[in-house]
């Protein structure tokens, strides 16, 4: 036989949820990197950071809606969406003529 030839006895070797590439981050490492996006955001560079937050918090989700979700990459999600709504209200206050939106 050949097996000792790089032909295994088995015919797929991996087992099926190991089978992507592990070069990035994991969705855990994802779903931290996004929450302290968006609580940085909060006091710089919210219109940066919000939509980093949103992106990390919806990677680490798993692209998808459905299934279990982390909650980190949830708490990533909600407060970059918060923090990006922030920061374009604060724009948009700051561009009126006058002192701000409230006055």
């Amino acid at each position: 036989m050949m097996a000792s030839f790089g032909h295994g006895t088995r015919r797929h070797p991996r087992s099926r949820g190991r089978t992507w590439s592990r070069t990035g981050p994991d969705r855990a490492t994802l779903g931290i990197i996004g929450v302290i996006c968006a609580v940085a955001g909060f006091f710089v560079l919210g219109i940066i950071l919000g939509p980093v937050a949103i992106v990390c918090g919806w990677l680490a989700m798993g692209r998808t809606w459905s299934g279990s979700r982390p909650a980190t990459a949830v708490v990533a999600l909600v407060l970059g969406a918060i923090d990006t709504l922030l920061a374009i209200i604060w724009l948009a206050g700051a561009t009126t003529p006058g002192t701000g939106m409230l006055f």
